[in-house]
């Protein structure tokens, strides 16, 4: 009896066939309007031109497959960003921290493609906080306050 509830291992070794999942971006949030002047400080950063140019790549992607090789490669030039010097006037925590929450995100959708659970939520998530960072180039920008010179009057 013992021998004839073992099979040769074929319902076990069976696996469920890979259906390629299809990606839309319709609901996705859009991208903020960049300032000109912050545009032209990132111009010079090359490891975010890098991101960036890999970012867009993940609209390009039909299938969960090939967002999976999109995320990788964006997870790769985000590190190689936040190993990178910082122009002066991003080298600070407001940004940092915002990389890091984005980083966060990439991570989940990236674990969500691992699992094959659904990967719109996390992609929501993931768009909002590039949309947040984004923004915060803008509002640096935007609100050149020395601190400095604010502490220094009292």
């Amino acid at each position: 009896m013992v021998f004839n509830s073992c099979k040769d291992g074929e319902e076990i070794a069976r696996e469920t066939p890979t259906e390629a999942v299809f990606v839309s971006f319709q609901d996705m949030p859009d991208e903020p309007k960049m300032n000109p002047e912050a545009l032209e400080i990132l111009a010079s950063w090359p490891e975010f031109k890098a991101l960036e140019t890999s970012f867009q790549v993940l609209y390009q992607s039909s299938n969960n497959e090939d967002l999976a090789l999109a995320v990788t490669n964006v997870l790769e030039k985000e590190k190689a960003l936040a190993t990178s010097p910082y122009p002066e006037l991003y080298d600070v925590p407001q940004i940092k921290s915002r990389q890091r929450v984005l980083r966060t995100f990439l991570l989940k959708v990236s674990a969500s493609l691992a699992q094959r659970t659904d990967v719109n939520q996390p992609l929501e998530q993931m768009f909002l906080a590039n949309n947040a960072w984004l923004n915060q180039f803008n509002v640096l920008v935007n609100n050149q306050l020395d601190l400095n010179q604010i502490l220094d009057a009292q």
